[in-house]
């Protein structure tokens, strides 16, 4: 049978992920919030990847705990606001060249409103219709294979510790289910915002760094391996 599929080599590969608005206190006493869109949960285990460099990590590394925040597709503006800004001053060389600044007040600029979360230092943000505290449960590194990219990306074990939902979201007579049916999560792919609909829902300033600027030297190394059979 013949395959009508093709060979590419895209620079990355989000082919769609919640985005989630990571929130932690930073060494000053003030918090800090930012987009993150590589994630997922396993139980009450939630399995994050984030830049080595970020403020963000920087700050799970000293305090241990977090809030993930999860934005629906109403609360887009705000994070496509936070795109390419970090907590981190001077601005880490490889965001810099993305095109990120330094901005010390992220949940203002974002028009989020911190809120004390019940187990962890770290800030809620009200807006978003779901908030999860949690600790981190194990850190491990990423591409130790690869030179060029070894120590680049740390990724982040979670345990979450407290959910915080908002009461449309929940299944009519259970407090401790989500309707999916209510729950419109924010998607991001390619670089770009999504709804559960096919549509683009608004413009997004990631998706102006051209996706050649992400591309991995993996890609490179995957063509040294030789097709199947030969």
């Amino acid at each position: 049978m013949s395959d009508s599929h093709v060979l590419s080599e895209p620079a990355i590969l989000y082919f769609g992920t919640p985005v989630v608005l990571i929130s932690t206190m930073s060494a000053d006493g003030t918090p800090n919030i930012a987009p993150i869109s590589s994630v997922f949960w396993l139980g009450w285990r939630c399995i994050i990847g984030i830049g080595a460099a970020s403020k963000t990590t920087e700050n799970l590394n000293r305090t241990g705990e977090c809030v993930l925040n999860l934005p629906s597709h109403n609360e887009v503006g705000a994070v496509d606001r936070l795109a390419r800004t970090t907590g981190s001053n001077p601005v880490p060389a490889s965001k810099h060249a993305r095109g990120y600044v330094f901005e010390p007040d992220k949940f203002g600029l974002a028009g989020l409103t911190p809120v004390d979360s019940l187990t962890i230092g770290a800030p809620r943000a009200r807006e978003c219709p779901v908030h999860m505290e949690a600790v981190v449960a194990a850190r491990h590194g990423i591409s130790k294979d690869t030179p060029l990219l070894r120590g680049a990306i740390n990724i982040f074990e979670l345990r979450v510790q407290r959910v915080h939902v908002r009461p449309d979201l929940l299944l009519d007579g259970d407090p401790n289910r989500i309707d999916p049916d209510k729950w419109n999560p924010l998607i991001m792919s390619f670089q770009k915002f999504y709804g559960l609909s096919p549509e683009q829902i608004h413009s997004s300033k990631l998706a102006d760094i051209p996706e050649s600027a992400y591309r991995s030297p993996d890609v490179d190394r995957a063509r040294t391996y030789p097709r199947a059979g030969i």
